[in-house]
This record gives structure tokens, sequence and C-alpha cells, in this order.
């Protein structure tokens, strides 16, 4: 006579179930991300396209407006390589509401952790910073209009 498998394991099998069915789901996310589209950078030097990468979301430069230091906005960049094409926001996944993922600093070529999470439908918040979150710089960002 066959016996039944005990009552946790059942539920174990089914919650196993359950999360592999929500896995192509969860790499979807992005697809459907209020983040995606066109951002203007808070300095206004750079236009960001924020689009899905793999099962993140990445930014990467679409147009240079004006290439300033972010350190000193009276110093042109013109020594430096174009920014254009240059992927400065990677690998951002939800996490607790926003996403979190990486920035890059074109000046100095470093990558910081960066939260990053909607204030508005047209205002976005970078967050960087170097261990802990409660440390770093915040920029709000603008969509671009007419660009989504």
């Amino acid at each position: 006579m066959r016996r039944a498998p005990p009552h946790g394991t059942l539920i174990l099998s089914t919650m196993a179930i359950a999360g592999l069915l929500a896995l192509p789901a969860m790499a979807q996310a992005p697809q459907s991300a209020p983040e995606r589209g066109r951002w203007l950078t808070e300095s206004g030097n750079l236009e960001i396209e924020i689009a899905p990468c793999g099962a993140a979301l990445c930014g990467t430069v679409v147009k240079v407006i004006a290439n300033r230091s972010m350190s000193d906005p009276a110093k042109t960049m013109a020594d430096g390589p174009s920014p254009m094409g240059m992927k400065i926001l990677t690998d951002f996944k939800p996490a607790n509401g926003q996403w979190q993922g990486h920035i890059l600093n074109r000046e100095t070529g470093k990558n910081f952790d960066c939260l990053m999470s909607l204030v508005n439908a047209d205002q976005l918040k970078i967050h960087a910073y170097v261990g802990t979150p409660e440390t770093g710089k915040t920029q709000i960002w603008r969509r671009v209009a007419g660009a989504q």
C-alpha cells in the first residue's frame, strides 16, 4: 500500500513549483518598469536611456548635451573620450520597492553601488553610495519630454 507524503513535503513541493513558475515573470519585470525611458541627468550634461539588459535594467548615454565635469561644471571634459554609448547604469534589479545596481562615475572610471526609484512619473532619484545607503549622494534626473 502506498502512503501519502508527509504534509510538510507536500507544502514544500507546492512552494517550489510556485517559485519556478514565478521565474519567467521576474525575468520580464524590467520590460514593464516605469523607470524605463530617457532621462536627463541632474547636471543637464547627458541623456540616459534606461532599458532592459537581460534580467536587469541598464542606462546608456544616448545624447551628449554638454560635456562638462560634474564636479566642476565650468570645466569641459574635452580631454577624455566621448561618453556617447557609455553604459553608466548597470545590473539594476528590484530590491525593496526600488532598484539596486551600479553607477559609473565617468570622470574617475569608478563604479559605485546605487539605488534608483521614481519620485513621480517625471523624476527619478539616483542615490550612489559606498558601503551603506545611509551615505552617498542623491541626484534627481528628469524624464525627457516626449521620449518614453
